[in-house]
């Protein structure tokens, strides 16, 4: 399973871009994402990988997980999926 790939359609999907649009340096400001369109991004990808972010939608600074932008985002996703199957 391609993670990063994976990961900005999801992303893409949600700002209503083509994937082609959303790069790794991304944020989701950049992208036109809202904090509703982000919290339901989550929720994607907890569902495509089967996995628990542990993501404050209230308060997004003061998650462990850094959605800075779309490279940090696969960076945490790849470090669940590991923690998971380890």
């Amino acid at each position: 399973m391609d993670v990063k790939k994976e990961v900005l359609q999801i992303i893409a999907d949600q700002a209503m871009l083509d994937v082609s649009d959303v790069t790794m340096e991304s944020t989701p400001e950049d992208l036109g994402i809202d904090s509703l369109g982000l919290v339901e991004a989550i929720f994607s990808i907890e569902e495509k990988f089967d996995i628990s972010v542990p993501f404050n939608a209230n308060d997004p600074s003061e998650s462990d997980f850094d959605i800075s932008s779309v490279a940090k985002i696969v960076e945490g996703i790849e470090k669940l999926i590991a923690e998971q199957t380890s």
